[in-house]
């Protein structure tokens, strides 16, 4: 095969959006970079390599926040190793020198987006644009190494990275739809983030809980919420986090105020009525998507936690349109 790089405008009406394609040893596919705005970028990447691939990057300082979703394809490096169905999110300081090395089981497609912190603090409800205690970690000094932190997609930034895929229009009314679209989904993700830094465990032994045994319980909170169309049992869960079912059960309860099976359902409900809310989904498609192979269960389910069903709340969310 001979090697190719083309750069291309797919999109004839925005001079911002550019597009690499390629198609050479180390693989072929495309990058396609968006400047939504001055400070703030989406980038789609979609890549087949035939073998084990490998990228080189040099040391390197960054004065804006990362983030990127996977919806196929893995890749690891020094800070951390990314599956399908995660992301990536990282902060301002120092990268070192690393090797990324993508494990291809699969196609690799990922949406990225990236926005300097001044255009993240335009956004914060406050005159002197400081970002809530749960976001500060992300902001370090430009010497300082950068922050690197990973979570499990949730089946609304799933389908939010789908649409942005996806997006079949032309110039403006595309951008508006990508900025609102990386916006919602990096909203997502930091909300995520504030949950995580803002009300987790923080050192202090809650009672009759040994630190280790409360990341176990955390552990546990991201394989729910990683499987969510797909929970393990009880005793599934206890095994893979490495605690007895009691412990966990207990503890689960202590830490979260909530049973296990509690916090499943409760969060499960939340992301089926955000992709109702989205409208692009069927009500089965999204019943299966939270967990729920018997429709009839998920409406009896979703009427108890809301008070109306699913059909209801898609069809709201469409008239009001």
């Amino acid at each position: 095969m001979e090697p190719t790089e083309l750069l291309i405008r797919p999109d004839s009406e925005d001079a911002l959006d550019l597009m690499k394609q390629f198609s050479n040893s180390w693989g072929e596919g495309y990058w396609r970079h968006i400047q939504l705005r001055d400070g703030w970028e989406l980038t789609i990447g979609s890549l087949r390599m035939p073998d084990r691939a490998q990228e080189k990057f040099s040391e390197r300082s960054t004065d804006g926040i990362g983030f990127h979703l996977h919806l196929s394809g893995e890749h690891q490096d020094r800070y951390r190793a990314i599956e399908a169905r995660q992301y990536g999110i990282d902060g301002t300081g120092v990268v070192r020198e690393t090797t990324m090395d993508y494990l291809n089981r699969q196609p690799f497609v990922e949406v990225s987006i990236w926005m300097r912190v001044d255009v993240l603090r335009s956004f914060v409800g406050r005159a002197d644009g400081e970002l809530p205690v749960g976001l500060q970690h992300l902001v370090r000094p430009i010497e300082q190494e950068f922050y690197a932190g990973k979570g499990v997609a949730t089946p609304t930034m799933l389908a939010i990275a789908q649409q942005i895929l996806q997006c079949p229009r032309q110039g403006l009314a595309k951008r508006m739809v990508l900025e609102s679209k990386t916006l919602e989904l990096l909203g997502l993700a930091l909300d995520e983030e504030i949950i995580r830094h803002d009300d987790r465990y923080d050192g202090k032994q809650l009672p009759d809980l040994k630190p280790d045994t409360v990341e176990c319980i955390y552990a546990a909170r991201e394989i729910l919420r990683q499987r969510l169309d797909n929970p393990p049992s009880l005793t599934e869960l206890a095994r893979l986090v490495g605690l007895n079912e009691c412990t966990l059960k207990q503890g689960f309860r202590q830490v979260f105020q909530k049973t296990v099976f509690g916090y499943w359902h409760d969060y499960s409900m939340e992301q089926a009525e955000n992709l109702l809310q989205m409208g692009d989904l069927k009500v089965g498609e999204v019943a299966r998507m939270v967990g729920y192979r018997d429709r009839t269960a998920f409406t009896k389910a979703f009427r108890r936690k809301f008070g109306i069903t699913p059909r209801d709340c898609k069809s709201a969310t469409q008239k009001s349109c």
